[in-house]
């Protein structure tokens, strides 16, 4: 490299580098949010919080507010330690999270440290909060998306880049399910994010759920229930972060969120401590503006990398109709619920086929899926219809020739929709097992 061109360079690198530092001063610290005076830093800027006197760090802070003359900071770490004397400096950048390769098999927090004790390789950072998508570049959604799980993979077929949800409520199986399709899906790599969750569920999940085999062409993203708000609503953006990175590597990756719940529920700590109005169940408006920003960043773009994601939506009180419940199933492009009577009654997975629905079903079934499928459901319609007559004996068998199909098919549906956690079938083989089991005279 000439003189002349080695001095363009170094100039470049000046141009780039800030010789100022921003600093500020704590004034307040109220609940989740530290007010401070100065420094001079725009929304979203990642900033350190100092000791006044030694000035080492006691932790890092998002800016998430400006109020007249003040700052409004939330920690990332415990506030205690802070006091009025605490510095705040700027570091003119935004959280980033390194990525690559050597994530796969990986447990880490929402910041990119490692939570299973080994070292983490220098890499190039990713935006957290990616940009929104143009809509015009996403592709049509057509080759399917194989599960492992034969009530998903013939009833309610996921698309390569489709967005699901999974709404339940607590102990009806929701963790084991997901495992189960993480292990046994075609996805390249799994991103799964556990936010939210007891610090015991995430050991159980890693080594019962998910086991080694889904381990190893996993990334975990951890953020517990006793993490500040902050912690657990960013862990939703990186984990979204990594799987946009496999993506543009042309992986198609499988992301798992655990639950979107939790992440709106911290939003709402957040909304709440800036003052936001409460509106639905205390949930604040930008908790519902901040749901279709985080699940428009995945689907199927140009580059030949898809996200296929799955969130898990908790149903508070087993109401379908909460708040979160809603604006979810306005955003995606189907849903599974799963029944707690089911779950009662011994049969797992506990998904209610009749219940749910895959919006893309149409363009993933052939014509002779799609007529297995509409007649297998309308045998279970006809099952439910008069279950409460045939439950007390008010039915007499051969009164209706379709109700005397649907109950020999209804036993027989039972079975095909069983299996226990090791059992993962193809798709071509459930559908088999299906045209089975139909009554032959539904078939014609």
């Amino acid at each position: 490299m000439s003189s002349s061109s080695r001095w363009a360079s170094y100039l470049e690198h000046l141009k780039s580098q800030s010789f100022l530092q921003r600093t500020g001063q704590v004034r307040k610290v109220s609940s989740l949010v530290i007010e401070s005076i100065g420094p001079a830093a725009f929304v979203g800027e990642l900033c350190e919080i100092l000791d006044g006197d030694d000035r080492e760090r006691l932790c890092y802070a998002e800016v998430i507010g400006l109020r007249d003359h003040s700052v409004m900071l939330m920690p990332f770490g415990e506030t205690r330690g802070i006091c009025t004397s605490s510095q705040v400096v700027g570091t003119d950048r935004t959280v980033k999270v390194p990525v690559g390769d050597w994530m796969l098999g990986r447990v880490i927090d929402p910041l990119g440290a490692p939570l299973d004790g080994k070292a983490v390789e220098a890499a190039e950072g990713q935006e957290v909060r990616g940009a929104p998508k143009n809509p015009l570049s996403r592709a049509k959604i057509e080759e399917v998306f194989e599960t492992g799980i034969r009530a998903i993979d013939v009833f309610l077929p996921l698309g390569q880049g489709q967005r699901m949800g999974i709404f339940a409520g607590s102990g009806v199986g929701k963790s084991t399910l997901l495992g189960m399709i993480a292990r046994d899906s075609v996805a390249e790599v799994n991103v799964i994010a556990l936010i939210g969750e007891r610090g015991r569920e995430v050991g159980d999940f890693l080594t019962k759920a998910l086991g080694e085999e889904g381990l190893r062409k996993s990334v975990v993203v951890v953020a517990t229930s006793d993490q500040p708000a902050l912690l657990r609503e960013l862990a939703a953006h990186t984990a979204t972060a990594i799987a946009e990175f496999f993506c543009t590597e042309g992986k198609n990756v499988l992301l798992i969120m655990d639950s979107v719940t939790r992440f709106a529920m911290a939003h709402r700590e957040i909304g709440l401590s800036l003052g936001e109005p409460a509106t639905a169940r205390g949930y604040t408006p930008s908790s519902f503006a901040a749901m279709p920003k985080l699940l428009e960043r995945v689907g199927r773009f140009g580059g030949g990398g898809t996200i296929t994601a799955i969130y898990t939506v908790l149903v508070e009180g087993d109401d379908l109709h909460e708040p979160v419940s809603d604006n979810m199933r306005a955003i995606l492009d189907g849903h599974i619920v799963l029944s707690r009577d089911l779950a009662n009654s011994g049969r797992y997975p506990a998904i209610d086929v009749l219940k749910s629905i895959s919006r893309v079903a149409s363009d993933l079934w052939t014509s002779r899926q799609r007529d297995a499928v509409r007649k297998a459901l309308r045998l279970l319609s006809t099952w439910e219809r008069y279950r409460d007559m045939i439950d007390i004996g008010a039915y007499r068998q051969g009164s209706n020739a379709e109700v005397d199909q649907a109950i020999t098919f209804a036993s027989a549906f039972d079975e095909f929709v069983r299996q226990d956690e090791h059992s993962g079938a193809s798709r071509e083989e459930a559908f088999q097992m299906l045209e089975r089991i139909l009554p032959s005279s539904s078939s014609r």
